[in-house]
């Protein structure tokens, strides 16, 4: 998915689900930057203090830089997680071990997370936890059917549209692109085809299965669920019943889905933040905005720096604050995902990633 849904209809269903605007700004900023997270190691401080951080993400579409992009402690915590077959912790599903790492959308694992997330509700960044279990929650029904890995599993030798017909504008643009030895890597094979609300396509895969996904349905899908999530975030209680979207906005979010077809996921976002400043969901009118990088943004208020890239001789100006920062707490949440979900969550499922 892109920014358009990790951070602007994470915000809409944020307020949906009960969640104040503060609150619900802060758990989409984090959803949104999972993706946007590229910088990890050291920070350091003229005081002497020091920080350290991990990156939840590459640069996505680098497919020559495919070295790189193959670390699966970003790819599979962050953005595939396994599936394990739909099979519950202790069961195999059949075939080889690259059957437990194929995402699969809402699995068992998906839940799992996010039950461990709303355990964790009492944590000083459980808000910007949640924004990046978000994130990875919906990406399963969006990564559903690849793997965080180099493999075959990921192939597709033939793009399809909406009328199970070759996609030949896809295929052109692929031509733009050395991919030889990346395309295995994930959803590569097939670019943002997955990530993009308002497609209908196909795919023949790796192992001659035709497949058909309908992205309007499952980002709907994908929606309500997280909706729920939140809702059993606020009440404390992974197992509570809650309504999920209410109907008339669930209505609403299903026409956008589907009708905002613009191809860059830049301009799709800005008119879901028109959307919500005009009042158009019930929770009413508000403003929001997002700056990954540069002056205004959670790094930026941190660390003071408008730098995209941090260099690795760079000394920055402490401040007290910088201890109850977003930036902060955003990273402080992304290391205890990362951590639970390879060391503790994926080994009840006999997967091991490290």
């Amino acid at each position: 998915m892109q920014i358009d849904f990790h951070h602007g209809v994470t915000y809409v269903v944020a307020r949906l689900a009960g969640f104040e605007h503060e609150d619900a700004s802060i758990v989409a900023y984090c959803a949104q930057y999972v993706d946007d997270a590229i910088n990890s190691g050291l920070i350091k401080f003229d005081n002497g203090a020091m920080f350290t951080r991990i990156s939840s993400a590459h640069k996505m579409l680098d497919y020559r830089n495919f070295q790189e992009l193959a670390n699966y402690q970003v790819w599979i915590p962050f953005h595939f997680l396994p599936g394990n077959g739909g099979k519950k912790a202790g069961e195999d599903p059949e075939g080889k071990f690259i059957e437990k790492l194929i995402c699969r959308p809402n699995s068992d694992v998906a839940q799992q997370m996010v039950r461990e997330c709303i355990q964790r509700r009492e944590s000083a960044y459980s808000l910007h936890r949640l924004g990046i279990t978000m994130h990875v929650y919906v990406d399963t029904w969006a990564h559903q059917g690849f793997a965080g890995v180099n493999h075959r599993v990921n192939e597709a030798k033939k793009l399809l549209d909406e009328n199970d017909q070759p996609d030949r504008n896809l295929m052109d643009r692929l031509k733009n692109y050395f991919v030889s030895e990346a395309l295995p890597l994930g959803h590569g094979a097939v670019l943002s085809h997955p990530d993009r609300p308002f497609l209908r396509w196909g795919y023949i895969n790796g192992r001659g299965e035709k497949i058909s996904r309908n992205n309007p349905k499952d980002f709907l899908d994908a929606a309500d669920n997280m909706c729920k999530a939140m809702q059993r975030y606020l009440k404390g209680d992974p197992d509570a019943v809650v309504p999920g979207l209410p109907e008339l906005d669930k209505s609403l979010i299903a026409f956008m889905l589907e009708n905002i077809q613009d191809i860059q996921g830049s301009i799709r976002h800005q008119k879901w933040l028109d959307a919500i400043s005009q009042g158009k969901f019930s929770f009413g009118e508000a403003n929001i905005s997002y700056i990954p990088k540069g002056q205004d943004s959670w790094k930026y208020q941190a660390l003071g720096t408008e730098n995209r890239v941090d260099k690795d001789n760079e000394i920055f100006p402490y401040h007290p604050s910088f201890l109850a920062s977003n930036w902060k707490l955003f990273h402080d949440a992304l290391q205890a995902h990362q951590f639970y979900i390879i060391h503790d969550l994926l080994p009840q499922y006999g997967i091991c990633v490290a």
